[in-house]
């Protein structure tokens, strides 16, 4: 497994913010967040992926949900005063964020976006979300998530039927 640090890695060592980092195979067929905790072997509920999406005003603006969840799309209009609001284009995701699909992370952006975390992030100590590099996730505090990123936390999810 690559040992190489990545950028929200060393944004975390420059904040001094404790975490750790844990890897899986990743299937490039399938790269979504349940195949991820199915492979770490973790409960979804703790895997938070990251969504960016861009409102009617053409802001950007970054959820984590957990695995077993998808944006609910009225309540990110609320969360964030937008009329309409939509996840970007695959296309669209390297050049705003620096990162691919499958490998966003929260946590060092190109631009520092408004995030905002599901509140169910604060039911476990510790949650994943992807380090910045598919097949690698940070393991960290939600409270610290919050630190690095400048998020809040918000209800903001629905849990999808599995």
């Amino acid at each position: 497994m690559n040992d190489k640090k990545t950028n929200a890695m060393r944004i975390l060592d420059g904040l001094g913010i404790k975490y750790s980092v844990t890897g899986y195979d990743v299937d490039p067929d399938n790269l979504d967040a349940l195949s991820a905790a199915a492979k770490l072997g973790v409960s979804p509920e703790c895997i938070f992926k990251t969504i960016v999406m861009r409102n009617d005003k053409n802001l950007i603006f970054v959820f984590c949900v957990s695995a077993e969840s998808e944006v609910n799309l009225k309540k990110a209009r609320s969360v964030t005063g937008s009329k309409e609001i939509k996840p970007v284009k695959m296309t669209e995701l390297l050049g705003l964020t620096g990162y691919i699909r499958g490998g966003c992370s929260p946590i060092g952006m190109k631009k520092k976006y408004p995030l905002y975390v599901d509140e169910t992030a604060t039911l476990f100590d510790e949650i994943y979300v992807s380090a910045g590099i598919r097949g690698k996730q940070l393991i960290i505090s939600p409270d610290n998530l919050i630190k690095a990123t400048d998020g809040i936390f918000a209800d903001i999810a629905t849990t999808v039927a599995t």
